[in-house]
C-alpha cells in the first residue's frame, strides 16, 4: 500500500499537484471565461500525462476522483472533463470501465438499438456494425448519431465500443399501442420491436386515449438511467381493429411524410396545364415515331415509353422519359418537397407518392394520345448488342398506345390473339414490332450476361386486399417476356447516359454497387460448399470498369446461379448470395456496379418516383443548353454529395416499410388458415429453429424445442438442424410438411409445426 501511494504521490509531483486538491474549490469555470477555458485544458493535460505515465494502473471514474483529489462539487465537471477527452479521442476505457490511454479510433454512427438492451453502430464505410453492450449504451435510442470510443478487441469477438456522446437524436416520435393505467397515467408499448422501454405518458398529456387506441408519442424525456423515456400523445391513429390503422401505424413509425403541403398542391395545380407550343419550341419532335408504354394493369404514374426498329441491319431503340424538370423547378416548394421524400413508396395498400398526382399522375405522366415533353435517348443498336451510336436530347413525344406487361406477354406467346380477341384487332399493326422488342430485348441481354451481369430471380408477391383492407389472397408475380423487355431497355439506357457523362468530366449522380466483402464471400463458398457448388476467385470490376485483383467476378456468382436454377436449394442459395453482397446506393463516384458487371451506371428512367434521376435530369438539360458553366458546376459539385447521401437513407427507409406492411398482412392472411397444412421448404436455419417457406412466398418459423422426435441442435459448419440421437437432420432447400400452429400481428411472425410422415404433428 505504501508503494502503491508513494507511486501515486510520485506522479502527482510530476504533474505539479502536491497537497493542494485538483480541482480547487473557488474555480468556477462558468465565470472565470477564458480563464476558466484554461484552466479545463490544463486539468485536461494533468489527466493525460497521467494515464500515458508507464507507471498508471487503469482506474474507474471514481478511482481517478480520490486520485486527484477532485472535491464533491466539482465532481459533474470532473465526468465533463472525462467526457470530453474519450470524444476527442485522448482516452478510452477499457471492458470495465476502467480509463486509459487511447488508441486514437472515436467514431461516429447510428445507433440501432436491441429490445434485450444491448445495441450496435452502423457506421458508413464500416463493413461491421460494432456492437454495444448494455452497460456502456449511455442512454442512447434508437437511430440516435452517436459518438463511440472502440473497447479493446476480444480475439474471436466483434468489436466493441462505448457511446460517449449522443450528438443528435434520431427519434422524436414513437408509434404504438396506449395502455391506460389506473386515472393519472398510461403506457404506449411501442410497435418497433427494438425499443425495449414502454413511454410513460402522463394523463393529461394522453390525448383522451384509451386502451386500444394505435397513438403517435412525441418523446418528452428520453430518460436515463432506472428512469424510462416519457411522452405525450401528438396523434390518434385510430383504434388497433380500425381497417387501415396497422398500416398507417408503420406509415408514422417511419415517418414517412403522405399529404403535401398547400403550397406544393397549389404549385401542383397550376402547372397541370396541357403542353403548348411554347414547350415544344427546340425540342426534338419525336411524334411521327411510334411508341408505346408498357407497364403493370394498375399503373398510373408512365414515366417511360419505348420505340424500336430495324433496319435489316442494326435495331433503332428509343427510351424516352417524361421531362419532370419541366415543371419542378429546382429550390421550388414542388423540388424541396420531392428531394425531402427522396422516392415514391410502395405499399401493399397504398402508394406515397414523391409528387402530387397532379404531376406524376397528369402532366408528367406519358398517357396515350397526349402530346408529353420528354428526354429521350436515341440509342443504334448492332447485333451483337454493342451500342455503335446514341443521342440524348430533350423532345416531345405522343404515345400511340398504353400497354400493360399482360397483354404483351399474351401477343407474343400467341399471335393467333389477334385473329381470335376481337379486343386485340387494335395490337395488330404493333405487333411487329413488338418482336423487334423481343429480339432486340434478348441481345442486350446475352451479351450483359455474357460480361457477367447477376440476375436473381426471387419470387415475389401481390397480396391482395379487400375494400377494408384485410388480404383474400397472395399471389406470386411472374417474371415475362414483357417485364424483360422493359427491364433490359431500361438498363441499356442508364448505362449510355452514365458512360456519356462520367467521360464528359461534369458532376453526377451515379448508382454504384461495391464489390462484396471477402469474408462475406468465403463464407457463401464455405455454405455452397455443402451442397456440391463452388466459386473460383477472378478479377473483379473496380472504378469505371478498372480491375482489382483477389476479388470475386460477378461471372462467378452468374454461373452459380445457373448451376442451382430449378434445384429445391436455389431460392436459399440465391438469398445467401444476395446477403453476401453489398447494398446498391447512390454516389457523386463512378466506381461501378458489381451486380450488373459494369463500370458506369445511374437511374435516369423514372423521375416521377426517385429524386436522383430527376436531380440528373437537370444536370443533363443544362448541359445540353450550354448553361453548365463554372459556377453551375461548382454548385453541383456542392449539392450532390448530400442528394445522394439522403436519396440513399429515403430509398432504403422505403424498402424496409414495404417490408414491413407485406410482412403484417402476410401475418393476417395466415390467421385464416391456423390449423392448415401446407407443403413448404426449408428457407432457414438458426440456433432457435428452422424457417420454412411456403409456395406463396409466406414464410414462418418452426421451434427447435418442436422438431418431432429427437433432441436437435445446429450444426453451424454444414448449416444444418441435426437430430442428437437418431442424426436425421433438416437442411436448406429440404421439403417439408408443415401445419399452422399460430400468428403473432405484433411481432409479425408465424408459427409452423412439422407434419411426421404418419400425418401427426
Amino acid at each position: 500500500m505504501k508503494d502503491k501511494n508513494s507511486k501515486k504521490d510520485s506522479i502527482l509531483k510530476e504533474n505539479g499537484i502536491t497537497k493542494e486538491p485538483y480541482f480547487e474549490e473557488e474555480v468556477n469555470l462558468k465565470e472565470q471565461g477564458a480563464k476558466g477555458k484554461h484552466s479545463r485544458e490544463a486539468r485536461k493535460e494533468v489527466i493525460c500525462a497521467l494515464v500515458n505515465d508507464p507507471i498508471y494502473v487503469p482506474m474507474k471514474e471514481k478511482e481517478l476522483a480520490v486520485f486527484l483529489q477532485v472535491a464533491r462539487e466539482e465532481k459533474e465537471e470532473f465526468r465533463t472533463i472525462l467526457r470530453e477527452l474519450l470524444a476527442e479521442g485522448k482516452l478510452m476505457l477499457t471492458v470495465k470501465g476502467k480509463y486509459q490511454k487511447s488508441n486514437g479510433k472515436v467514431l461516429t454512427g447510428t445507433f440501432i438499438s436491441n429490445a434485450k438492451g444491448f445495441g450496435f453502430v452502423e457506421i458508413e464505410g464500416r463493413e461491421e456494425d460494432l456492437y454495444i453492450p448494455e452497460d456502456k449504451v449511455n442512454g442512447a435510442f434508437h437511430r440516435d448519431i452517436v459518438e463511440i470510443a472502440l473497447l479493446p478487441e476480444n480475439s474471436g469477438k466483434r468489436q466493441e465500443a462505448q457511446v460517449i456522446r449522443i450528438i443528435a437524436r434520431g427519434m422524436t416520435q414513437v408509434v404504438g399501442m396506449y395502455e391506460s393505467s389506473r386515472e393519472h397515467y398510461g403506457f404506449v408499448i411501442p410497435d418497433n420491436a427494438r425499443l425495449s422501454q414502454d413511454i410513460f405518458v402522463p394523463k393529461e398529456r394522453s390525448k383522451g386515449a384509451v386502451s386500444g387506441h394505435k397513438v403517435v408519442v412525441e418523446i418528452t424525456d428520453y430518460g436515463t438511467g432506472r428512469k424510462g423515456p416519457e411522452g405525450k400523445v401528438v396523434e390518434i391513429l385510430g383504434h388497433v381493429n380500425d381497417p387501415g390503422v396497422d398500416i398507417m401505424s408503420i406509415v408514422r413509425g417511419y415517418e414517412l411524410p403522405v399529404e403535401f403541403p398547400d403550397k406544393v398542391l397549389n404549385q401542383a395545380s397550376r402547372l397541370s396545364q396541357p403542353v403548348s407550343e411554347a414547350d415544344m419550341a427546340g425540342r426534338r419532335d419525336l411524334r411521327d415515331i411510334r411508341m408505346v408504354t408498357i407497364d403493370g394493369e394498375d399503373a398510373k404514374d408512365l414515366d417511360d415509353a419505348v420505340s424500336v426498329s430495324y433496319d435489316g441491319e442494326k435495331y433503332h431503340l428509343g427510351v424516352h422519359i417524361a421531362d419532370v424538370t419541366n415543371y419542378v423547378q429546382e429550390n421550388s416548394a414542388l423540388d424541396r418537397e420531392a428531394r425531402n421524400r427522396g422516392t415514391s413508396v410502395y405499399l401493399v395498400d397504398r402508394v406515397i407518392p414523391m409528387l402530387p398526382h397532379a404531376l406524376s399522375n397528369g402532366i408528367c405522366s406519358l398517357n396515350e394520345g397526349e402530346d408529353r415533353l420528354a428526354l429521350s435517348c436515341l440509342m443504334t443498336v448492332d447485333q451483337s448488342g454493342d451500342i455503335t451510336d446514341y443521342e440524348i436530347c430533350e423532345s416531345v413525344i405522343c404515345v400511340d398506345k398504353r400497354m400493360t406487361y399482360t397483354m404483351v406477354r399474351n401477343l407474343l406467346e400467341d399471335e393467333t390473339l389477334v385473329e381470335k380477341e376481337e379486343d386485340c384487332r387494335q395490337y395488330e399493326t404493333f405487333l411487329p414490332m413488338f418482336r423487334d422488342m423481343e429480339k432486340l430485348a434478348a441481345i442486350l441481354r446475352a451479351k450483359r450476361r455474357k460480361r457477367g451481369s447477376i440476375d436473381f430471380d426471387f419470387p415475389e408477391c401481390k397480396i391482395l386486399l379487400d375494400k377494408e383492407g384485410h388480404p383474400i389472397d397472395i399471389r406470386p408475380y411472374e417474371r415475362n417476356v414483357a417485364t424483360d423487355i422493359i427491364e433490359d431497355f431500361m438498363l441499356a439506357a442508364n448505362e449510355t447516359v452514365a458512360q456519356h457523362f462520367y467521360w464528359m468530366e461534369l458532376p453526377f449522380v451515379y448508382r454504384v454497387h461495391d464489390v462484396p466483402d471477402s469474408e462475406r464471400i468465403q463464407k457463401l463458398s464455405t455454405f455452397i460448399h455443402n451442397f456440391g457448388y463452388y466459386m473460383k476467385s477472378q478479377r473483379s470490376m473496380g472504378k469505371a470498369g478498372h480491375k482489382a485483383p483477389g476479388e470475386i467476378h460477378p461471372k462467378e456468382i452468374q454461373k452459380l446461379l445457373a448451376r442451382i436454377a430449378g434445384t429445391p436449394e436455389e431460392a436459399m442459395i440465391s438469398r445467401m448470395a444476395l446477403r453476401s453482397m453489398k447494398r446498391a446506393k447512390y454516389s457523386v463516384d463512378c466506381t461501378g456496379h458489381f451486380g450488373l458487371a459494369c463500370g458506369y451506371y445511374c437511374h435516369f428512367t423514372s423521375p416521377i418516383r426517385r429524386y436522383p434521376d430527376l436531380q440528373i435530369h437537370r444536370i443533363i438539360k443544362e448541359q445540353l443548353r450550354g448553361r453548365l458553366g463554372e459556377e453551375r458546376i461548382e454548385h453541383y459539385h456542392s449539392i450532390l454529395p448530400e442528394v445522394a447521401k439522403h436519396s440513399s437513407e429515403t430509398e432504403r427507409r422505403a424498402d424496409e416499410a414495404e417490408r414491413e406492411t407485406d410482412k403484417l398482412k402476410k401475418v393476417e392472411y395466415m390467421e385464416q388458415h391456423v390449423g392448415e397444412v401446407f407443403e413448404g421448404v426449408v428457407s432457414g436455419i438458426t440456433g432457435w429453429g428452422i424457417y420454412v417457406e411456403l409456395p406463396n412466398t409466406v414464410e414462418g418459423m418452426v421451434h427447435v424445442s418442436k422438431l418431432p422426435g429427437d433432441y436437435f441442435y445446429y450444426n453451424e459448419s454444414a448449416c444444418e438442424m441435426v437430430g442428437e440421437a437418431t442424426g436425421k437432420s433438416y437442411k436448406l432447400g429440404m421439403p417439408v410438411k408443415i401445419v399452422v400452429d399460430g400468428c403473432d400481428r405484433f411481432n409479425r411472425a408465424i408459427d409452423f409445426d412439422i407434419v411426421t410422415e404418419g400425418g401427426e404433428v
